[in-house]
């Protein structure tokens, strides 16, 4: 509580900060108004800009800052004129300038662009300052441009925080699927790159309802451009192949998209389908479609490194994504979109695990385990938007059909050594086989219609899924769960199991609201309903016969919850406002047909979230968002027949134990964006606050099994973090750095039943930091340098043992590149993680050599690259268990060395 009080502190004196406005009219002699001139205020004796202002059409300004002087220096240029300067006091006041004509004969004029430009809410940058002669995609050099981030799976980040809406030139064709776009688009296609900061996409609400979000618009060279990129390659140690076609068009009416690659080299491109962005709710209801899975094979574990490094793969992904304006009004779109994938991949790792002294759990020693995987996937998506989006009105309809198809294998080995001899013990294989069949079909319908001086909005959602899951496992000498089988002690022995689970979910939300406005003021009450009818049966089987009921399960989980709630908005010229208050009323419903048992849940709660966002002395912004809400559970939190949810866990959930959760979660950011001189910075915290009624119960055995059961038992749990993050352009060498921060700070609890059968109740605390660096350099004309570096530090600790462990690791990558002769391209690449745990350093490092020539006539590329040249097999981490006083030693495969010839190309 005393950091929230700090940090409430901190935001408090932002805010009462002594702020001046400066407003008032640019005139020339005859008394017109000069459009377009630049107002700055600057510190007297400093050179450097607090704060600035562009003239409007009527020759209008408004500059507001901050300073602790007395007086300030306001500049005014413009075209044509005689720059003015004057000294005025610091305060609130209006000031109204004439400039004198000053026309100047021009023998020669040279026009150079400024980098990043911001007009109103728009920052734009012009991508050929940042681009490097090695790149050639949009991916390659919007991580570059400061201010903006991309994460691991493709997300756009603009100052710490996803972006809501990706555009190019002005239309969001692929509706939050925009990693085939970022991925494929070249450079040479593109102008700029706007961000749009607050962005709301509806018009209608555009001045009237706040968001707290920025969106990306690509602004093309051309209004209609027909484009994209290829790649054809081939490659050796084993066998390697990669084929990449994605021709794109961009026009005023119609924008298309048509997609296809495939590979075995480790290129995971079916995630390109994946939404990343998922607009304004008042769009209706968006989400990533998935398969609902409750049992799942033992997985193999994946390092942290590029994919490139260990993923062995072999897949197909098409995708064809296409807008039109199927009516003469622009302000009508329809999209279509269209997807499939089939994807084959392997796995393989080992974990060997030491034990220094009987702990009650474990006896001393050590535990080998091996885990290999084939997993097999196949998916499909249709869908079909119908959207108008105008000042005037919005209507938006959107129907999407998913089908997933997966498959997947595995082995898991044991292999015991244990200090003390225990003739039970003896090594343990099992063959496990998972099919899992799931179909999706969504419809989601928002509409927002103008009544008088009224907003009418209507929204509803159905869903309906099905998902079909067996999963089966044979062994050899695996007697851990024998006990959970038999009854008063016994132990009932089963050589394989097979688990069957068939699952069905319909979901249904409605909701209207009418939004009143006045000025800068919208207040929109809203009543709606939301229902989720859910059933499950499910069948273990012991060496193919069906076991006792116990072990199965015929359940109905209904919920129906209507709502009402008052949206308070409040969309200011600095100042924006959102406050939700909504009354929930949570109607719950558990029946179990095959035990004649019901349970039901009634609660009516209040669920109040806040958001504001203030714009100050030109380059700041301070925002602050803060919620609580409730959770009773949902489809899977009780069921009272065991499920093998894998083939070493199983799980049983008591339905006399209903889960009742309370979460408060609140979160504040200081932004500084300055294009003037290239600095974006960024300061956040957030904080969340759990109180659970219900704790996890688990017996842990060597083999990594468990079983796991529910318990009545009051906790709450709490996260923090704290990050702050600085990038800067420095034109003059042409670099791009910036440094993140960041501190976390978690508990959780669980109880753990030991060898005597004895619970033990376990606070779990963690503490972590992590600091990053990024910089890339286009100085030189025959060198390009992009490097990151990460260091983390780590403490665990639990106060059941009253155990502290500590441990560290960097992650490095650096890309260089060489360009000795025009169109010659020599580029080196060196990844390395390294963790450390005690006096151990575990360190994997990775290089990568390649030679480019490029065609420059027909802007082809030709590559040859040399993957993992130190044919590093494996990747190994080093951890510590501070409950088990074990340390784990985690070794990972990875792809071997390998060489690729490629072939790239434009389309246009």
């Amino acid at each position: 509580m005393k950091k929230i009080s700090t940090l409430f502190i901190l935001f408090i004196s932002v805010l009462t900060w002594a702020q001046s406005s400066i407003s008032g009219k640019i005139l020339d002699t005859d008394g017109q108004p000069i459009p377009s001139a630049s107002v700055t205020v600057e510190e007297p004796g400093k050179d450097a800009i607090i704060a600035y202002s562009i003239t409007n059409s009527k020759g209008e300004f408004k500059v507001t800052f901050t300073s602790a002087e007395q007086n300030v220096d306001v500049k005014v240029k413009a075209f044509n004129q005689k720059p003015l300067q004057k000294v005025v006091k610091n305060e609130n006041q209006t000031q109204n300038f004439t400039l004198q004509d000053d026309a100047t004969e021009i023998k020669e004029v040279k026009l150079k662009a400024k980098m990043i430009t911001k007009r109103g809410d728009t920052i734009s940058y012009d991508i050929k300052a940042f681009e490097s002669k090695s790149d050639r995609t949009l991916s390659d050099v919007l991580k570059k441009i400061p201010g903006i981030d991309v994460n691991k799976d493709g997300t756009v980040l603009y100052q710490g925080e996803p972006i809501n809406k990706f555009y190019v030139n002005g239309k969001d064709l692929m509706e939050g699927g925009y990693g085939t776009i970022n991925n494929s688009l070249p450079t040479g296609a593109v102008s700029k790159v706007e961000v749009m900061e607050n962005h709301q996409p509806v018009k209608i609400l555009q001045d009237k309802v706040p968001s707290e979000n920025a969106a990306i618009n690509i602004k093309l060279k051309k209004s209609v451009t027909m484009t994209g990129r290829g790649e054809v390659g081939a490659g050796l140690d084993p066998l390697l192949w990669n084929v990449k076609l994605t021709p794109m068009f961009f026009g005023q009416k119609n924008q298309w998209v048509v997609n296809y690659k495939a590979n075995n080299n480790g290129e995971s491109v079916e995630k390109e389908g994946n939404m990343l962005a998922f607009g304004s709710r008042w769009e209706g209801r968006r989400g990533q479609s998935a398969g609902n899975y409750w049992l799942s094979v033992d997985k193999a574990s994946t390092p942290n490194l590029p994919e490139k490094r260990y993923l062995m793969n072999n897949v197909h992904f098409f995708s064809a994504n296409v807008l039109t304006n199927p009516f003469k009004s622009k302000e009508w779109e329809l999209k279509a979109s269209t997807s499939y994938t089939n994807n084959a991949i392997s796995r393989d790792s080992k974990r060997e695990t030491v034990y220094e002294q009987d702990t009650g759990f474990f006896k001393a020693g050590k535990i080998t385990n091996e885990e290999s995987n084939n997993l097999y996937s196949n998916a499909a998506k249709g869908e079909i938007i119908f959207t108008k989006n105008a000042k005037k009105g919005f209507f938006k309809n959107t129907t999407t059909w998913n089908g997933f198809w997966n498959e997947d294998r595995g082995f898991s080995g044991t292999r015991y050594d244990m200090a003390v001899a225990d003739p039970s013990l003896k090594n343990i294989s099992l063959d496990e086989a998972l099919s899992a069949p799931t179909g999706v079909f969504k419809n989601s319908l928002s509409t927002i219609i103008p009544w008088k001086e009224k907003l009418v909005n209507f929204m509803s959602y159905i869903s309906y899924q099905t998902d079909r899951q067996n999963l089966s496992a044979t062994n050899e000498n695996f007697f851990d769960l024998d006990k959970q089988f038999g009854r008063d002690s016994e132990s009932v022995h089963y050589g394989r199991l097979d688990q069957s689970i068939a699952l069905k979910t319909f979901m249904a939300n409605h909701s209207a609201s009418v939004g009143f406005s006045h000025k800068k003021w919208t207040i929109t009450p809203e009543v709606g309903l939301n229902l989720s009818f859910n059933d499950m049966n499910s069948q273990l089987y012991g060496d193919r016969n069906l076991l006792d009921d116990r072990f199965q399960n015929r359940m109905i989980w209904n919920e129906i919850n209507p709502y009402t709630q008052v949206g308070l908005n409040y969309k200011g010229s600095a100042f924006n406002l959102n406050l939700t208050l909504p009354l929930n009323m949570y109607n719950m419903d558990y029946k179990d047909e095959l035990r004649a048992k019901d349970s039901e849940i009634s609660k009516t709660v209040f669920e109040p979230t806040f958001y504001g966002s203030y714009d100050f002395a030109s380059f700041y912004k301070v925002s602050a968002f803060g919620g609580i809400n409730y959770s009773y559970g949902n489809f899977g939190s009780v069921y009272d027949g065991s499920i093998l949810t894998s083939p070493k866990s199983l799980n049983v959930r008591n339905s006399n134990l209903l889960p009742e959760n309370r979460n408060i979660n609140s979160s504040a950011r200081l932004e500084y964006r300055n294009p003037l001189n290239n600095l974006f910075f960024n300061v956040r915290y957030s904080y969340n606050d759990m109180k659970k009624n219900i704790i996890t119960k688990s017996t842990p055995f060597l083999s990594g099994a468990s079983a796991v059961t529910l318990a009545y038992n009051d906790n709450s749990s709490y996260s923090q973090s704290e990050s702050a993050e600085v990038g800067k352009y420095f034109p003059k060498f042409k670099t791009n750095a910036s440094v993140n921060f960041s501190n976390r700070d978690s508990n959780s609890y669980s109880i753990l039943v030991d060898e005597n059968n004895v619970d033990n109740y376990i606070e779990n605390k963690s503490n972590g930091q992590s600091l990053a660096l990024k910089f890339n350099n286009t100085y030189f004309s025959w060198m390009s340098l992009d490097y990151n570096v990460s260091l983390n530090w780590n403490k665990n600790s639990d106060d059941y043992r009253n155990n502290v462990n500590r441990n560290s690791g960097w992650n490095h990558n650096m890309n260089l590149f060489f360009y000795p002769i025009e169109n010659h391209t020599v580029g080196f690449v060196w990844d390395d993680v390294t963790t450390s745990q005690g006096a151990t350093n575990l360190r994997n490092s990775f290089y990568d050599l390649s030679y480019q020539y490029t065609w420059a006539k027909k802007k082809i590329d030709f590559e040859i690259k040399w993957l993992n040249i130190a044919n590093r097999k494996l990747y190994e981490t080093i951890s510590y268990n501070t409950t088990y006083f074990s340390t784990t030693r985690n070794s990972i495969e990875i792809r071997p060395s390998q060489v690729m010839f490629t072939v790239k190309f434009n389309f246009k």
